[in-house]
């Protein structure tokens, strides 16, 4: 697993994650609840390509993680799925 801070994965067994198959996971928990140190870790892990395209596909983002995305990406926030798709 990658090295991130223990308390984001604290309703799972982060030993259980792999980084391929749960990226929309990892990435979505890593940007809203994660420190800068997660943040750099997530770059680490992934690339801020593959994270830029994983954003975008992502259900759920808090208006403080969309605006922070939208921002470091220069990406428009009407480009995200959780924006022009939000969850009830």
């Amino acid at each position: 697993m990658m090295n991130f801070s223990p308390a984001l994965f604290w309703d799972c067994d982060p030993a259980s994650l792999d980084a391929d198959q749960h990226r929309r996971f990892i990435v979505g928990r890593v940007l809203m609840r994660g420190k800068w140190e997660d943040w750099n870790e997530l770059k680490r892990t992934y690339g801020r390509e593959v994270i830029k395209r994983t954003v975008v596909e992502l259900r759920e983002l808090d208006p403080r993680t969309l605006a922070f995305c939208s921002a470091i990406f220069d990406i428009p926030k009407t480009d995200f799925r959780c924006f022009t798709s939000p969850v009830s």
